[in-house]
């Protein structure tokens, strides 16, 4: 019995010796940062696109300097940290394949029109499903989510909305992010349900994967789903398969869902969407929609038959008879098919920008740091899908739809109803190509009423006049024809007054159609407007050139 015993204590004894070997400290960290430093400049260096090579180094240097002093995850949140301020959705760290411990409150929050709510839920916390989350731990939501929003490598806010969420429900992150003032076990959001504000303390559990398919829970064992279970949206129809199609005889139209570019197991994408065309060619069809909302892309050679299968079918490839839903989870591979879609069909774009840059950096390479094994995913593959001078955050939908919380949980879509409800009478799926027409046709005064009601609608919300109307009028200056050129971008400045941008151009445009007085005067407008920036100063050394270098 002694000698077990002993055994016994020399197995404890060496279990804890290997545990104090492994153990990181902080200059295991601070070697892993000097590596992921050094790797980025030596293999990388193209990600400095977003921000420069010196301004990176210096927030490296911030946090190798800080090491010393931060916990684990505020280690771990420091260097994820660091890898998101390239901002790209495919460089990222692995906070799953990290050693550093951390957890996840049983709850699965998801954003709306109307705020964010809890989506699903443990069954523990069912009375907390359809809660609107008003602070966590007495932080108003809008500051709680701009304390964790660089941890996210976030492209863009639709970005962000997807998947930035996530570490609302981390403790160790919102600890890192200072949402709470130390690391608990527990944290406390303010909710509102029913018209009710309450607290509500969500005790947190190792960490675990939600049990999501496409950002929404699947009810089934412990957990449950705040969207009524008796019907399914088409959207959200045979998550099962990859894509599907569905004939929608009153309105004569065929809706697909296609969530990832992949072939599904059962029909490869060129047989599946030649199964579409055909019906549609043999049946009475008027309009398809392809609803790409949740898909987060795969393999973008599987793009093609998508394509050019959609070139070929004249019946469908025309102005408001072809429909492409796009969401925040739109994202890499989806990418570049709705830039090919853009580019090559004449596709109408409904509901929400993308969540991914229309150029971007995708296809990462796993680079494990040293000492912690914490793996950092870098891009390398630059996709181009469109001139190098489309650098948009985002492909901005035609037609501008959300989802409210209340439309989810009843099943209600509004993305596809306002398409099947679309006068194409009362819309531009391009307003400023509409603009430009009234224009042509000498109906000056149709295009000032036409803009001002276009910027006022909720529809044309993502489309960017300005910058469109001001491109517009530097088209007319560049063939010389000033009149023009001077109408666009005084239409501009009534369109957006506050804008120095638009009062520095029509200074320039009235300059060069001779009219110096007034030149003068948008100048200082442009001046006023914008006293210490670029703007500003481009109109302070156009008046010194007015006034002979003085």
């Amino acid at each position: 019995m002694k000698k077990i015993s002993t055994l016994a204590l020399l197995c404890s004894l060496l279990i804890v010796s290997l545990a104090a070997q492994t153990k990181l400290t902080p200059a295991d960290w601070q070697a892993d940062l000097r590596f992921l430093q050094q790797t980025v400049h030596n293999d990388y260096p193209f990600l400095f696109k977003k921000i420069t090579a010196e301004a990176w180094d210096a927030e490296v240097e911030k946090l190798y300097a800080a090491m010393p002093t931060m916990q684990e995850h505020e280690i771990l949140a420091g260097v994820g940290r660091t890898v998101a301020l390239f901002q790209y959705g495919h460089t990222d760290i692995g906070w799953r394949q990290s050693p550093v411990k951390y957890h996840v409150l049983p709850i699965a929050l998801l954003y709306f029109s109307d705020g964010i709510f809890v989506e699903g839920a443990h069954k523990d916390y069912e009375k907390l499903l359809g809660a609107k989350v008003l602070k966590i731990e007495g932080m108003p939501i809008e500051q709680a989510l701009a304390a964790i929003k660089p941890l996210v490598p976030a492209e863009n806010d639709q970005y962000f909305k997807a998947y930035g969420l996530d570490f609302l429900v981390i403790p160790e992150a919102l600890h890192a992010q200072r949402v709470t003032s130390s690391l608990k076990n527990s944290i406390t959001y303010t909710l509102e349900k029913n018209g009710k504000t309450f607290e509500q303390a969500i005790a947190a559990l190792d960490a675990f994967r939600l049990p999501r398919q496409y950002g929404y829970v699947q009810p089934g064992g412990d957990w449950v789903s705040v969207r009524d279970q008796s019907k399914t949206p088409l959207y959200l129809k045979n998550l099962d398969k990859i894509y599907f199609f569905e004939y929608l005889p009153a309105s004569k139209t065929v809706f697909v869902r296609h969530s990832q570019i992949q072939d599904d197991p059962s029909e490869d994408t060129p047989a599946f969407y030649q199964g579409v065309f055909d019906f549609i060619e043999k049946n009475d069809v008027e309009r398809l929609v392809i609803d790409v909302r949740l898909n987060g892309g795969g393999n973008n050679f599987k793009n093609k038959p998508v394509v050019t299968g959609l070139i070929r079918c004249e019946k469908i490839n025309q102005p408001g008879k072809l429909f492409v839903i796009t969401g925040n989870r739109t994202f890499s591979a989806c990418q570049n098919l709705v830039n090919e879609l853009d580019n090559y069909t004449n596709a109408t774009f409904v509901g929400e920008p993308t969540a991914e840059n229309i150029n971007f950096y995708g296809d990462n390479r796993r680079v494990e740091l040293p000492n912690s094994k914490t793996p950092v995913f870098l891009s390398w593959a630059w996709w181009q899908d469109k001139p190098q001078w489309h650098n948009e955050d985002w492909l901005a939908p035609d037609l501008a739809v959300d989802m409210s919380f209340e439309d989810y949980r009843t099943n209600h879509d509004p993305v596809l109803e306002a398409i099947l409800d679309l006068d194409s009478k009362s819309f531009a799926a391009n307003p400023v190509q509409r603009l430009e027409q009234l224009f042509m046709e000498n109906k000056l005064d149709a295009v000032q009423v036409e803009a001002e009601k276009m910027v006022k609608d909720p529809r044309y919300r993502y489309v960017n006049f300005e910058d469109d109307l001001n491109q517009a009028g530097y088209d007319f200056l560049g063939d010389d024809q000033y009149d023009a050129a001077v109408f666009v971008m005084q239409l501009n400045t009534k369109l957006y007054p506050k804008s120095a941008n638009a009062w520095d151009s029509l200074g320039e445009a009235t300059l060069k159609a001779g009219q110096k007085e007034k030149a003068i005067e948008f100048y200082n407008k442009a001046i006023e407007l914008d006293p210490v920036g670029v703007t500003g100063e481009n109109s302070r050394n156009m008046l010194k050139k007015i006034n002979g270098g003085k």
